[in-house]
C-alpha cells in the first residue's frame, strides 16, 4: 500500500522541493531536502476508486523502490544535539548526534516523539486538521472528539501487539475532584484522575473503589518573568524566595506524603538535589531585602493560574489565594488573583508573556535530571524571561555526561545558580492518587507517562476514563500539557516504550535502538508488519517525517498548535535550521 501511494506522490515531491528552495531559511544543505519533501498523502479512499484488481499492477508495485528520506542541520554550530536523522533503509533509522546524550533512549520513548504516517503529516501538517485527528499505530484509534464533552476511541483490530481489552474507550473531563469522584461512585466512570486530598479516606473505606497511588516525581513552583519590572530585579526575586512559607502551603493543601521542595528537581532523580537547599522562610529578612531593592512598601501585581487539578497542585484556586495572603502579609505585595483558560495559560506562560506571578508545575516524563532542568532552564526557554547562561551553560555540558558521579559537580553548580538567580520559587513535591472501580481490572498508574487504556478491563465493552481537563490539541509533538499527552498516548506510539513499573525503556515501534562506542550515533531497527490506523505500513520515512516536522524549523510541516515544539526544542537543545534574525 505504501508503494502504491508513492506512485501518486512524485509530482508533490517536486512541488515541495521547489517550495522549500524558495522559502527555506538558506541554512539547510541539499542533503536535507528529502526530509523537507515529505511525500504527500494519497487521495482519500472515496476519491481513489479502484476497479477490479488487475494482475499487471503487482509488478509495478513491486518495482517501486523505497526512497529514503533524511533531515539535517547545516552543521552542529546551531547548538543542538541532533545533527541529522536518516532512513538508512526501509526499516532502519539513524540518529546522528552532535554530542553524546545519556538520556537518548528515555527521551525517544516520550509521547511527543510519536510517529504518524509521512503522508498524513504532508496532507495536514500545514492545517489545523492534524491537531484533532492523529493517525497512529496504537491499540486504539480516534473515532471522534466532541469539543467540551468527550473523546471516543475504538479498538484497532489490526494492532501489532496485545489488543485492547475493551472495544471502546471514552475520555471525559471534569475540573473538580469532587465531580470526578461522584462519577466514579455513581458507576458512570471506570477510572478517574487525582482524588482531592480530603476524599482519600472515603475512597479507601469504599469496597467498591480502589485508590491508586501515583509515584510520578513532580514539582510545583511560583513562576516570575524577568523581562517585566520589578521581576528584573534580582533582589526582588530573592526576597520573594525567602518570603513564602512553603511549609504552610504543603501542610494545608497537600495530602500526606507530599514535601516542601528543597530543590527544583525531586531528590528521587539522580543529581536532582545536588547543591544547596532552598532558602528558609524568613519574612523579616525578605521584607528588608525588598526595601533594599527599592520597594519598602511592596508593589502591585497579579497571580495567574489555571483551575486544573494536578498531582503537583491539587487545589490551584485555594493555593492562589493563600499565596496572595502571604505576599501581602509577609512582603507588603498587593496581588490580584486571575484565573485563565488552560490552553491560554500554558501558551502565555510558555511565551514569557505573564506580567506577574503564576502557578505552574511539572510531572516527570522520564527519570533523568535533564527532564526537569534542561526543559525549564535551557538556553531556548523564555518562560522565565531571559535565560541565564550561568545555568544553561552548565546544563549543556552536564547533559552529555553519562556517568552520574562525573556529572554531579556540574549539577551542583547549576542548582546553586538556580538558587542564586531565582527564576522561580520551588514550593512542593506533591503526593497524589487516582481511583478506579474495584471491578476495573488492571487499573494502574505508571511512574512515567499515562495509564494505557488498552490494559484496563471493565467487562462491559466500554471503558470510561475521566481526567482533570479537556486536551488542548491531539498533535502532541507541539504540546506539553498532560491532559493532551494522555489521549495522544492511546493512539500514537513511539520508537521505545516505558515499562509500566519503572522508567526503563523497552522495545516499541523499534525492536532496538543501539549506540556506537561514543553514543553519538543511534541506530533504531523498526518492527516490521506494523500498520497505521489508515491501513498504511510503518517504515523509516514515517519516523524521519514525524521527527522532521518537529525539530526542523525550515520544514514546511513545522506547524502545530503554538508552533513552539517545546519538547523538541528544549530536550534536544534547539530546533535545527532556524532562520537567522536580521
Amino acid at each position: 500500500m505504501k508503494n502504491r501511494k508513492l506512485l501518486l506522490f512524485s509530482l508533490f515531491v517536486v512541488f515541495v522541493l521547489a517550495l522549500a528552495a524558495c522559502t527555506g531559511s538558506g541554512t539547510t544543505e541539499p542533503t536535507a531536502a528529502p526530509a523537507t519533501a515529505v511525500p504527500a498523502t494519497a487521495a482519500p479512499a472515496e476519491e481513489a476508486v479502484e476497479e477490479e484488481p488487475m494482475e499487471e499492477e503487482a509488478p509495478a508495485e513491486e518495482a517501486m523502490a523505497f526512497e529514503p528520506m533524511s533531515v539535517a542541520a547545516e552543521n552542529c554550530d546551531y547548538g543542538g544535539k541532533i545533527s541529522s536523522i536518516e532512513a538508512a533503509d526501509e526499516f532502519t533509522v539513524v540518529f546522528n548526534l552532535c554530542k553524546p546524550d545519556p538520556a537518548f533512549t528515555a527521551k525517544v520513548a516520550f509521547t511527543p516523539f510519536g510517529i504518524q504516517p509521512a503522508e498524513w503529516i504532508a496532507e495536514t501538517g500545514g492545517t489545523g486538521e492534524l491537531l484533532e485527528k492523529p493517525i497512529g499505530t496504537g491499540p486504539y484509534m480516534l473515532e471522534s472528539w466532541t469539543r467540551g464533552d468527550s473523546i471516543v476511541f475504538k479498538r484497532f483490530d489490526d494492532y501489532w501487539g496485545t489488543p485492547a481489552n475493551e472495544e471502546t474507550a471514552v475520555l471525559r473531563w471534569a475540573a473538580e475532584g469532587a465531580a470526578r469522584l461522584l462519577e466514579l461512585q455513581a458507576g458512570t466512570a471506570d477510572m478517574i484522575t487525582n482524588i482531592s486530598p480530603s476524599d482519600y479516606p472515603s475512597v479507601e473505606a469504599d469496597s467498591n473503589l480502589q485508590l491508586l497511588q501515583v509515584a510520578n516525581p513532580n514539582i510545583f513552583y511560583l513562576g516570575m518573568t524577568n523581562t517585566f519590572e520589578p521581576f528584573n530585579n534580582l533582589q526582588v526575586r530573592q526576597a520573594v524566595a525567602m518570603g513564602i512559607d512553603r511549609q504552610r502551603i504543603v501542610d494545608n493543601f497537600y495530602p500526606e506524603g507530599s514535601e516542601v521542595a528543597s530543590h527544583f528537581t525531586p531528590c528521587s532523580i539522580p543529581n536532582g538535589c545536588a547543591g544547596e537547599a532552598w532558602y528558609e522562610f524568613d519574612a523579616e529578612a525578605a521584607r528588608a531585602m525588598l526595601a533594599e531593592a527599592g520597594y519598602p512598601d511592596g508593589f502591585e501585581t497579579t497571580i495567574y493560574y489555571r483551575n486544573v487539578f494536578r498531582g503537583y497542585l491539587p487545589e490551584p484556586a485555594l493555593v492562589a489565594v493563600e499565596l496572595q495572603a502571604q505576599l501581602r502579609d509577609n512582603l507588603g505585595i498587593t496581588a490580584s488573583v486571575e484565573e485563565m483558560e488552560s490552553g491560554t495559560f500554558i501558551a502565555e506562560s510558555s511565551a514569557g508573556n505573564l506580567n506577574g506571578f503564576y502557578l505552574l508545575g511539572w510531572g516527570a516524563d522520564y527519570p533523568h535530571v535533564t527532564n526537569f532542568l534542561d526543559f525549564h532552564f535551557g538556553a531556548g526557554n523564555i518562560q522565565f524571561g531571559d535565560p541565564h547562561p550561568e545555568i544553561y551553560e552548565l546544563l549543556q555540558e552536564a547533559s552529555s555526561i553519562g556517568d552520574v558521579a562525573t556529572a554531579a559537580p556540574l549539577y551542583e553548580q547549576a542548582n546553586n545558580a538556580i538558587r542564586e538567580l531565582v527564576p522561580m520559587v520551588p514550593i512542593a513535591h506533591g503526593a497524589s492518587a487516582h481511583a478506579a472501580l474495584a471491578s476495573t481490572q488492571g487499573a494502574y498508574v505508571p511512574p512515567f507517562g499515562a495509564t494505557e487504556f488498552a490494559r484496563l478491563s471493565t467487562g462491559k465493552g466500554t471503558l470510561v476514563f475521566v481526567q482533570n481537563a479537556e486536551p488542548i490539541s491531539l498533535y502532541c509533538s507541539d504540546e506539553t500539557d498532560g491532559e493532551s499527552l494522555r489521549p495522544c498516548q492511546q493512539v500514537v506510539e513511539t520508537l521505545l516504550f516505558y515499562r509500566t513499573d519503572s522508567g526503563d525503556t523497552v522495545p516499541g515501534l523499534a525492536t532496538e535502538c543501539t549506540a556506537n562506542d561514543d553514543s553519538t550515533v543511534w541506530t533504531c531497527s523498526l518492527r516490521q508488519g506494523v500498520l497505521f490506523h489508515d491501513g498504511s505500513s510503518l517504515d523509516a520515512n514515517d519516523v524521519v517525517a514525524s521527527w522532521a516536522a518537529g525539530i526542523d524549523a525550515a520544514n514546511p510541516f513545522h506547524v502545530g498548535n503554538t508552533g513552539a515544539f517545546e519538547y523538541y526544542s528544549y530536550l534536544w537543545d534547539g530546533l535545527m535550521n532556524v532562520e537567522a534574525e536580521e
